[in-house]
């Protein structure tokens, strides 16, 4: 027998599990946990709103004060998301956003409107000192700090969502549930750190969290086996249920762990698991605008403004699988679809790279070209706007290509004129002028 098991064995070894959702966490973990409780997160106000420095230790203990005082009673508080993630794997894990969720009941509109003023009224205890608060109305706080706000009341789901803004995308958001049918995508965002008794031990403790005196905290994961999900977290593994009950299909989610490094395990069956989150994708976001508004939305999320590359490889992933496994699309309605992330993965590359840098990147079938800063001898003699297609005798199907081309002289003149310029372009022509109609000389 070899030393080493293949990453197959592993994964049936990691599978048998032990069946337990739940898990105590080790002296490393909570350290690790402690750290992100206590460091200050900016919370930015707009127009002449201060920026509030938030402490996560300070800002659960102050809502589930405020909670409790209108007299909504809370079952836990519990960190989710990257966060968690980041606390319990054995390596360094990205995070963006900091999820709580408030565990509470929800039985009615006047409920959820008590939350929302208990965390908006929250937000004064953080004020820096020497402001007037007498003044700030909870709409005026709404308009200065909130993010997004959501409320979602079904037969099945019941919770309300708080975000509060952070101009480097690294917002708090606040999750009050009553019940969620589905509260997690993959299994490696399924964890939930129950953070009460940390919260508890910062109360009534003074004493320093050290290696032999630490609080009891305990992790879920609502995946199921937590042994199963701490494996392929720690081993950036793609694995999930039922992604057609998922809002999205979990389609965005599932490229940027992709982009970041995750595969399937190897029981997956890819195909199918693409066809149906991108089944359920376009169900929910039908119309291109939709579309539109929420790759945005999720770009501006989940990435850092200086992410250029990941951006566009994530987009460059979300086409190929658009593209590869949408069987629920009329043929223009895919083209669309492709079209817009195809637009959206340009215009990441002028707004995020210095102007003249030079790019090859590529779609199937879809090279583009840009230009490169340091030819200073750089004319451009013709321009072709895109797309076209084009086809000789024998092709099963038209080439499909968004080009620029450019043309190198190599003693231009430092004052050329346009009539040196025409001279030039006549003398070499644009590759395609037989089937393209569409040159601008």
């Amino acid at each position: 027998m070899p030393e080493t098991t293949t990453r197959a064995s592993k994964e049936r070894e990691a599978a048998k599990g032990s069946g337990n959702p739940f898990q105590v966490l080790c002296y490393e973990q909570v350290d690790r946990l402690h750290r992100v409780m206590e460091a200050p997160i900016p919370v930015h106000g707009r127009g002449n709103f201060p920026t509030l420095d938030v402490r996560l230790k300070d800002l659960v203990r102050v809502v589930r004060r405020n909670l409790q005082d209108t007299g909504i009673h809370l079952r836990d508080v519990r960190l989710n998301g990257g966060a968690a993630s980041y606390v319990l794997g054995s390596a360094d894990q990205a995070y963006n956003d900091l999820d709580l969720i408030f565990g509470l009941t929800l039985t009615s509109e006047h409920d959820l409107r008590k939350v929302k003023d208990a965390v908006l009224h929250s937000l004064l205890d953080f004020f820096p000192r020497g402001v007037n608060k007498d003044r700030m109305s909870p709409a005026s706080l709404n308009e200065a700090y909130v993010h997004k706000m959501v409320k979602i009341c079904t037969e099945t789901d019941r919770w309300s969502l708080i975000s509060l803004a952070n101009i480097r995308g690294k917002n708090v958001e606040l999750k009050f549930a009553d019940t969620i049918r589905r509260p997690f995508q993959f299994s490696v965002d399924s964890f939930q750190i129950v953070l009460d008794s940390l919260v508890t031990f910062y109360d009534v403790s003074k004493a320093p969290i050290t290696e032999h005196f630490y609080p009891t905290v305990i992790a879920e994961s609502v995946y199921g086996d937590f042994n199963v999900a701490l494996y392929h977290l720690n081993n950036k593994l793609i694995a999930t249920r039922n992604p057609e009950e998922i809002r999205g299909g979990g389609l965005l989610k599932y490229c940027n762990l992709l982009v970041r490094g995750y595969s399937a395990t190897d029981d997956s069956d890819l195909l199918q698991l693409e066809k149906y989150m991108c089944s359920r994708f376009f169900i929910d976001f039908s119309d291109v605008a939709e579309q539109k508004v929420k790759l945005e939305n999720y770009l501006s999320d989940h990435f850092l403004d200086e992410e250029t590359h990941l951006k566009y490889r994530y987009l460059t992933i979300l086409w190929n699988v658009v593209n590869e496994s949408t069987i629920c699309l009329m043929g223009h309605e895919r083209r669309q679809t492709l079209d817009l992330i195809h637009q959206l993965g340009q215009r990441v590359l002028m707004v995020g790279e210095p102007r003249g840098a030079y790019h090859r990147v590529e779609y199937q079938n879809q090279p583009v070209l840009t230009f490169d800063q340091d030819k200073s001898n750089l004319i451009i003699d013709q321009v072709y706007y895109g797309p076209f297609s084009y086809s000789y005798p024998g092709m099963d199907r038209p080439q499909h290509y968004y080009t620029v081309y450019s043309y190198d002289y190599t003693n231009p003149s430092s004052s050329s004129s346009s009539s040196s310029s025409s001279s030039s372009s006549s003398s070499s022509p644009c590759p395609y002028c037989e089937v393209c109609t569409q040159c601008v000389a």
